[in-house]
């Protein structure tokens, strides 16, 4: 599971150290994709196969399925970490999620979620009491 919160700085080459807890399960191979809230999503090869597998079996008469399953697809970036862990972020990806060197990694359960500090910051004092008082029928299923 990636679980936590850490604080890596992307380089001027746009290479981003992905926290070392993390290097084993993802040293056969990682994908890096535009996630939710303009951050970038980054999944182990397998959960992302499967996720993609997923997408794709959505019908492709509702339009919000195939805008799904389409920016998952072009989004996508196969990435093998180097000897130092670090991972190469396209332009693309660091502008779609605001990159700049301050940087946040965080746990997402099944994937990790890399998100500009700033952004990071404003986005969890936004929703830390909706987390606080999470009590929504939406979440029955979780709480």
């Amino acid at each position: 599971m990636f679980l936590g919160t850490y604080t890596p700085k992307l380089d001027d080459k746009g290479r981003l150290t992905l926290p070392a807890k993390y290097r084993d399960a993802l040293a056969g191979g990682l994908m890096v994709t535009k996630g939710q809230d303009h951050s970038l999503a980054v999944y182990p090869r397998e959960e992302f196969t499967a996720l993609a597998r997923r997408a794709a079996a959505a019908s492709r008469s509702n339009p919000e399925a195939r805008a799904f399953v389409r920016a998952l697809a072009a989004g996508a970036d196969e990435q093998h970490p180097d000897a130092q862990g670090r991972i190469t972020l396209s332009s693309d990806h660091r502008r779609y999620a605001g990159l700049t060197k301050e940087c946040v990694v965080v746990g997402s359960v099944d994937f990790l979620e890399i998100w500009d500090a700033q952004a990071w910051y404003a986005y969890s004092d936004e929703n830390e009491e909706t987390y606080s008082q999470a009590r929504s029928e939406s979440l029955s299923e979780i709480l």
